[in-house]
């Protein structure tokens, strides 16, 4: 297996997501620069300049017209994907942490942190409402007293979001209403990240509690759970196979105190229904903050600042697991 290395980013790497046909990543890290690149060779196709601090999240729409991207500027931007024209600038309070649009495209919704005496919100645009925009006024604000919101998608059909928060809770809300619709608490301690499957039937959380877990999206039934004994930063769901990657490491102050072996900065493969660990890439020096799969692949992005794409050996694909 050998890695692209994508050197785009001065600072650790927070997010990267594929475009749906895979054939472009875009990357986001704690410097201001949005990054996209070509996936079949690594090369950088343009950067989307605008923010003044750390971008926190990054999606991009089904047709990847346009780009999404929220900051710790305290403001959510969309781009046009194409161009990388800045195409509105909605202003916040507070750090924007998770943002994404859902499946059709045409609503954005994006969290902020609670911090400087504001709370966390929840904030929903219509794009195809320029008042919204131009007013900076959603037409749905949910508040979250308790604990903030870590890590948050849209669920299935867009009639939901599902929100992972600091206390380890995972809260389904409705997309019109605003209600909350399901609650479950199945980690102890922080959700970092949450990644649906292809077909957005399940997705898979990622914990400071050392554990991924894997959930019906509907119910937020927790049906597995794949054990690790550091802070998992990052899971993805493999779209083609029974295969779950987890990234992670231990936290970014502790990282020169260790060799970069005992670091545990590998990306782990777990088989989906065994719970069983099957293989480790290797590569990054320092933990891993985030972990996409190709619609055929597999890349991470690491608190070096480096994302690696790996494209797998054919041995991957013939594998058989033996249980």
């Amino acid at each position: 297996m050998k890695p692209i290395l994508l050197q785009g980013h001065e600072r650790s790497i927070t997010q990267i997501k594929y475009n749906r046909e895979g054939d472009l990543l875009f990357t986001v890290a704690k410097d201001p620069i949005v990054n996209v690149w070509y996936s079949v060779n690594g090369e950088r196709l343009g950067t989307y300049m605008g923010h003044t601090g750390a971008v926190w999240c990054v999606d991009a729409d089904w047709d990847t017209k346009h780009v999404l991207t929220g900051s710790a500027d305290n403001s959510c931007r969309l781009w046009d994907c194409e161009t990388g024209k800045q195409l509105a600038l909605l202003k916040t309070n507070s750090a924007v942490r998770t943002c994404g649009f859902d499946f059709g495209g045409n609503i954005i919704m994006f969290s902020t942190d609670k911090q400087m005496g504001y709370q966390c919100f929840v904030s929903f645009f219509d794009l195809r409402d320029p008042s919204q925009i131009d007013n900076n006024e959603p037409y749905m604000k949910i508040p979250c007293n308790d604990s903030k919101i870590t890590s948050a998608v849209w669920g299935p059909l867009g009639e939901c979001i599902i929100a992972g928060h600091e206390s380890g809770e995972l809260n389904q809300y409705s997309a019109k209403s605003g209600e909350v619709l399901v609650n479950v608490k199945e980690h102890s301690r922080q959700i970092n990240d949450i990644q649906l499957s292809r077909d957005m039937t399940m997705f898979v959380t990622a914990s400071k509690d050392n554990t991924a877990k894997l959930f019906d999206s509907t119910t937020l039934e927790h049906q597995k759970t794949f054990r690790t004994e550091r802070p998992v930063n990052s899971a993805a769901l493999s779209p083609n196979y029974d295969h779950v990657v987890l990234g992670g490491g231990q936290e970014a102050m502790d990282v020169t105190t260790t060799s970069t072996r005992i670091g545990k900065f590998e990306a782990r493969f777990f088989h989906l229904a065994f719970e069983e660990e099957f293989g480790r890439v290797k590569g990054h020096f320092g933990p891993i903050n985030s972990v996409a799969f190709h619609p055929d692949g597999k890349s991470s992005g690491g608190e070096d600042g480096y994302v690696r794409i790996h494209y797998f050996d054919p041995q991957y694909f013939e594998f058989e697991f033996e249980a």
